[in-house]
């Protein structure tokens, strides 16, 4: 099993190009990453300025939980109050304004290539910050908004704070037959099963969030938007405890770990899928031996000896 990144390994790539070995080089390329989000790194002026652009559909709806003013403390001057046309966000670095320092550098290429995550976490850290308020005045109840993010087409997270938990929950629509098999499957498997199982037998994971999954029918969180009723639409909801969001490089990992999991179940399910190719292919090939073995002698065959002549036994 691979880890997937959090960050985005082209843009990654490309900034250590440029600020580590000091290769100053035009470039214009639209790059494609998960969850329909498009990057265009361009220098439109000089060599030494790069421009890296993001566009994706559910910015505006990220930009009114607050994803402007992460941006703006993530990437102060950096990020432009103009985007390019057609993306959403972007973000200038004159590279010879840079540090020289290499930690620095270093420290700016992780945050630019994370910029698609930071982008995401704007409404996550916005429902910590609010159950941490309830809980520093001792509230019980708190009147927090439902914050839905459509990420994917057809797809969306909504995320809402409570007095003493957070509630995360991932719509999931699959297009492809197989695939809608394989993820009903799947969820029900790990989610019903694996992971109550795992909580319950190992100590070191009862901190860990409490995994719901419902096929069809929404979460109670969302009776209320009137959701269509369809066998393709599944829904898993994380419960997430105050240890899992302290302040701190806690809490990013949480945002950043919670992010990935759509794509981690697309990668499951293709890995599935291979693997079952993989065992379909060797049984093709284990019965094609049988079949070789069980075919029948030809008794009547003509046979020659040595010296050429031909005989066939009566």
């Amino acid at each position: 099993m691979i880890l997937l990144d959090y960050h985005n390994v082209i843009i990654k790539n490309t900034l250590e190009a440029r600020l580590k070995e000091e290769k100053l080089e035009p470039v214009d390329m639209t790059v494609a990453d998960f969850d329909g989000v498009t990057y265009r790194i361009s220098t439109p002026e000089s060599k030494s300025v790069i421009n890296i652009s993001l566009g994706w559909a559910c910015a505006a709806e990220l930009f009114t939980h607050g994803a402007k003013d992460v941006l703006r403390r993530e990437y102060g001057d950096l990020l432009l109050d103009t985007p390019e046309q057609g993306y959403d966000v972007t973000l200038s670095i004159d590279l010879e304004t840079v540090s020289t320092d290499a930690e620095a550098r270093e420290e700016l290429i992780r945050k630019v290539s994370l910029l698609k995550r930071n982008l995401l976490a704007a409404p996550f850290e916005r429902a910590f910050d609010e159950q941490q308020q309830c809980e520093k005045e001792q509230k019980t109840e708190i009147k927090s908004e439902l914050m839905a993010v459509h990420y994917r087409q057809e797809e969306a997270i909504y995320i809402k704070s409570n007095f003493d938990r957070i509630t995360v929950i991932f719509s999931t629509t699959f297009k492809d037959e197989t695939d809608k098999i394989f993820g009903k499957v799947f969820l029900q498997f790990l989610i019903r099963g694996e992971f109550v199982d795992a909580r319950r037998r190992v100590p070191a994971l009862q901190n860990a969030p409490q995994v719901l999954y419902s096929l069809r029918e929404p979460p109670m969180e969302l009776r209320h938007l009137n959701l269509k009723d369809s066998d393709d639409v599944s829904y898993v909801t994380f419960v997430l405890f105050p240890n899992l969001f302290v302040t701190g490089d806690v809490r990013d990992e949480t945002i950043s770990r919670i992010q990935i999991f759509r794509d981690y179940l697309h990668y499951h399910i293709k890995c599935s899928k291979a693997y079952m190719h993989t065992r379909m292919r060797a049984r093709v090939r284990d019965f094609l031996k049988v079949l070789n073995r069980a075919k029948p002698e030809i008794t009547n065959a003509e046979k020659k000896t040595a010296s050429g002549r031909t005989f066939r036994r009566s």
